[in-house]
């Protein structure tokens, strides 16, 4: 269990990097990482895989975004600051979003896939599955989307 992950070896070689600069904000945003990848491991008892690594980190962004929106509603913008600062750390350890469009276009090709397999076009109650095609195509791609967006955009195909 002494072994470290590749992103962890990263992350501490950034650290360190942030502090000479004395860096708080980035410096604070990396340990936060490190300890979430550090939690992870202990809690698994095993050397997080590349995929775990970046469940985890995936985690900590949506954790934030839905920080940001509590601190919108409740009229703290300085704590959202802080929030969307911590978010633009944390995408640099993680593979490149796939921008809208082309993550329509991919949702649209697995719901015609979907449609040439079964003779006729997907309705809502296959949603999960769709999901689920979306999922494996976009991780096998190396490339990343918000659940919530993957989800919209397939209920919206569905529906039209």
């Amino acid at each position: 269990m002494t072994e470290a992950g590749a992103l962890e070896i990263v992350v501490n070689q950034q650290i360190i990097t942030a502090m000479k600069a004395h860096d708080a904000t980035r410096t604070g945003t990396l340990r936060l990482i490190k300890n979430a990848l550090k939690n992870k491991a202990i809690e698994k008892r095993a050397v997080l895989t590349p995929a775990e690594e970046q469940q985890a980190l995936a985690t900590m962004v949506k954790q934030r975004r839905d920080s940001i929106e509590q601190f919108t509603k409740g009229n703290r913008p300085e704590l959202a600051a802080i929030e969307a600062a911590e978010i633009v750390v944390i995408e640099e350890f993680l593979p490149k979003a796939m921008d809208e469009s082309a993550l329509q276009a991919l949702v649209a090709g697995v719901i015609a896939e979907a449609a040439a397999a079964s003779g006729q076009k997907p309705t809502a109650k296959e949603m999960g599955t769709i999901m689920k095609a979306v999922q494996a195509k976009l991780q096998a791609a190396g490339v990343r989307a918000e659940g919530r967006v993957v989800s919209e955009l397939v209920k919206k195909e569905l529906a039209g």
